[in-house]
Formats: C-alpha cells, sequence, structure tokens
C-alpha cells in the first residue's frame, strides 16, 4: 500500500464496466497530464490511500476496508471481505521471557498460586495452560520447577521486605500462635503479627506457617517463637503474646518471657463447654443429638420433614448436629431443633417414617421445657461469642464490658429452674478463674 499523493488530486469514480460492490468504496486517479484513469493503483475515497490493482482482482480493496474502515462494511462487502491477516511475526513468534510483558504475566500467575493457595502443578494442567494461550497466545508459561525455584521465592522475598518495612515503623506488635494438626496429621505452627500503622490502620500478617516435627512442650514453642522475633527484627516492639488457654502455650511465655494475653473467645468457649457437662443439659443434648442424626442418616425421614415444614409453614431448615470442639454449634443444634420442634415431632408419628424403626428417640414436654431454658440461658455467652467472632479488629478493651455483663447475666435468679441455676454457675465459676488475669492485664496496659 501507498499513501496519496497530492490532496489536491481528483478521485474518479471506477468505470461502469466494474460491477463489484467494492468499487462504491474505490475510483483511480487520472494520469498526468492525460484524460485517461491510472489503473494501476485504486484510491479509497476516504483516506485516499493507494492501493496497487492487480486487474480484476480485489483481495486487496476489500483487507484494507475491512481492517481499517470495517464502519463502510455493508452487508454485501462483509460476506466476501476476508478476515484482517495478522503479520507473520506477530502469528509466529512468542514474548522473550525476560520481556516486560512477560513478566507480568509470570508474576500474575505467582501471585494466583500464591493468594489461592493452589498447588504448584497448577501451571501442568491442561485447562490452565489452555487458558493462558487464548488470552495471549504469544505468552510461553515456564516450567513448574521455574515457579518452585524462582519466582514464588523472589516473590516470598518481596512482600517479605514489604512486611518488615511496614512493621519496622510499629512501636509495638503482638503476636497471635496457634499449633493445628492437617488432615493428613502433620503438625503445623502459625504465627501471625498485629499492629497499628502510622496512619493509624489496624494490620494482620501472617508471618509463617510452619511444620513441627518435635514435641509440642512450652520449651519448644517458646524457641520457636524467640525464631520469629529474631527473624522478623521485632525484639524492641514489646511484643505481647496472644495463645489459648493450653498449657504449653502458657509454658512458652513465661519460657519466652512474653507479656501473655490468652484468646477470650478460648475462654468463653471453655467456659460454655463446662456448662454443657451439667448433667441434666448432658442428657438432654444427647436426645436432640440422636434425633438429628437420624434425620440426617435417613432420606425417608428427611424427605418428610420437608412435607411437614411446607404443611406447618416453616422455614425449610435442615436440622443441626453439634460439633464437639464449638460449644456454639450445641446452642445451634438445641435452637434448630426448638424451631422445627412441631414438623419434627410430625414427622417421627408418621406411619411412614415410623414403619421399620424400633428405637425413635422423641423429647416429652418436660425435654422440651429444659431446651427452652437451656437455650435462654446460654443466650448471653452465644452473643458473646458471635461478637468476638464477627469482630474484625478485636482488641483487649472489648473484655473488660463483656465479662462485666456475663457476670451479670449468670448471676442466679429465684425463678431460676435447677437446670438454669447449675448452667448459670459452672459458667461464672469458669469465668471467675481468668477475670482477675483479665483485671491485671488491662491494668498494665
Amino acid at each position: 500500500m501507498e499513501g496519496g499523493e497530492s490532496s489536491v488530486q481528483i478521485i474518479k469514480n471506477a468505470p461502469s464496466v466494474l460491477k463489484a460492490d467494492i468499487w462504491t468504496h474505490y475510483g483511480f486517479y487520472e494520469l498526468k497530464g492525460k484524460s485517461e484513469l491510472d489503473k494501476s493503483h485504486a484510491v479509497f475515497k476516504v483516506c485516499h490511500t493507494k492501493i496497487k490493482y492487480l486487474g480484476g482482482n480485489t483481495t486487496n480493496l476489500r483487507n484494507h476496508l475491512s481492517r481499517f474502515h470495517c464502519e463502510k462494511l455493508t452487508p454485501a462487502t462483509k460476506k466476501t471481505a476476508e478476515p484482517a491477516q495478522r503479520r507473520i511475526d506477530e502469528a509466529l513468534s512468542t514474548f522473550p521471557p525476560n520481556s516486560e510483558k512477560a513478566k507480568k504475566i509470570t508474576q500474575s500467575v505467582a501471585a494466583f498460586i500464591a493468594k489461592d493457595l493452589r498447588p504448584y502443578s497448577v501451571v501442568e494442567n491442561t485447562g490452565f495452560r489452555h487458558l493462558l494461550k487464548t488470552l495471549e497466545p504469544r505468552y510461553k508459561l515456564p516450567s513448574c520447577s521455574h515457579f518452585t525455584e524462582n519466582v514464588i521465592p523472589a516473590l516470598y522475598n518481596g512482600t517479605k521486605a514489604q512486611v518488615m518495612a511496614s512493621m519496622i515503623q510499629a512501636k509495638r506488635v503482638a503476636i497471635t500462635c496457634d499449633a493445628w494438626t492437617s488432615v493428613a496429621t502433620e503438625s503445623y505452627l502459625t504465627v501471625t503479627a498485629h499492629y497499628i500503622s502510622e496512619d493509624w490502620q489496624f494490620l494482620s500478617h501472617v508471618l509463617q506457617t510452619r511444620a513441627v516435627y518435635e514435641s509440642h512442650t512450652g520449651a519448644h514453642v517458646a524457641e520457636l517463637l524467640s525464631r520469629v522475633v529474631e527473624e522478623w527484627q521485632l525484639s524492641d516492639k514489646d511484643v505481647v503474646l496472644v495463645t489459648d488457654n493450653a498449657s504449653n502455650m502458657i509454658v512458652a511465655a513465661e519460657f519466652g518471657k512474653f507479656p501473655h494475653v490468652k484468646c477470650f473467645a478460648h475462654t468463653l468457649n471453655l467456659a460454655s463447654q463446662r456448662a454443657l457437662k451439667v448433667a441434666t443439659l448432658s442428657r438432654l443434648l444427647g436426645r436432640v443429638r440422636r434425633i438429628s442424626t437420624f434425620f440426617h442418616r435417613s432420606t425417608t425421614a428427611n424427605h418428610y420433614l420437608k412435607e411437614k415444614q411446607k404443611c406447618l409453614g416453616l422455614k425449610n431448615h435442615k436440622l443441626i448436629t453439634d460439633v464437639a470442639t464449638r460449644w456454639n454449634s450445641a446452642y445451634d443444634m438445641v435452637e434448630r431443633f426448638l424451631e422445627q420442634q412441631p414438623a419434627i415431632c410430625a414427622t417421627l408419628l408418621s406411619p411412614e417414617v415410623r414403619k421399620g424403626q424400633s428405637d425413635l428417640c422423641t423429647l416429652n414436654e418436660t425435654d422440651v421445657s429444659n431446651a427452652e431454658d437451656a437455650v435462654s440461658a446460654l443466650k448471653p455467652m452465644k452473643d458473646a461469642t458471635t461478637l468476638m467472632s464477627e469482630e474484625s479488629n478485636p482488641t483487649v478493651s472489648l473484655i473488660a464490658p463483656i465479662i462485666a455483663q456475663l457476670f451479670q447475666d449468670m448471676t442466679g435468679t429465684i425463678g431460676d429452674s435447677p437446670m438454669i441455676h447449675a448452667i448459670k454457675n459452672a459458667i461464672k465459676t469458669d469465668l471467675l478463674k481468668s477475670g482477675g488475669e483479665i483485671g491485671d492485664l488491662q491494668r498494665s496496659d
């Protein structure tokens, strides 16, 4: 293609013998000094671009129209216009590995692996490779080992430097520590840092999750925590340690000489767990758990429960079975049972469900009354647990007012039933053990 030679030249319409629809957009210049048309080049009437015309072949003309003036395409020309052809170097080349575009995509893949906790092998998955190939055909995805040995370590080091630069500005840092076991029965210790930045933003960073092969003794945990403090240059930050109430964590705080704060949510859980062991309530929970388990196990019972819920105008909620490590799941189980009690009773009495079942467990009026009393007595603990769990930036200042309110709520009244009195007494006794420690902590803070 060649540009128009002169803006003063007049484009003459193509001769009438050229009947193709494309000629509505093209014409010819006249030969200089002659009245004849220069048919060696067709001229586009809008941009005055000259395109070599090979008598009878309009492919180049149509390609120019399609690539640069697609808004001029008519239904007729659309059918015959060929798609714009990519340059050979665009079609065949790939980004050099050190090009800015390739580096940016590689970094994005590394961030995807890190942020979404994906395995390194994701870069070898057919679907993932197909996705990247569709998004950018010229990008060549590096091997799994390249991410393992180079990209992810570089991303970690860069992120670590940013976190350390941020934490070094803080005057004081708190670290939370928890030991846990994976589904593969491998033991880990996770340490998280919390601090307030110079612009008064509450920031948190997971510093490390490290495999622990040795025994979780207090001395060994203290050694691991000391290494973390040294590695992240926190020795001058008056580090405060927050852990659960496990004895080894208490010993670790003493060995490491860390000011220690026991997790208040865990304290609430322990006090509530003690209440769940009250004999009357424990037996009640066993009966409710048995009913809930039956409905989860029996497809017939579950089907008829849904039918009864519709008939009685109750919400289509599944029954809940509690989990031993979370006290509030027991509360939720009883609360859901009371909500669905009419539908449950109707279902358990139906012949279709009782057929072949000789030991169906049901609750009498006393059990239902006790369940209502239990929910009422445990409601303050449920609210406190929810508040501590939902708070995005929990601080030690929340503890005193919450525990003061709980002491008031757990004080017995004349109208309390024996079970309510036992529940309140169990919770209050357990909270009193930590009340003194909490008061000392807040006074020193």
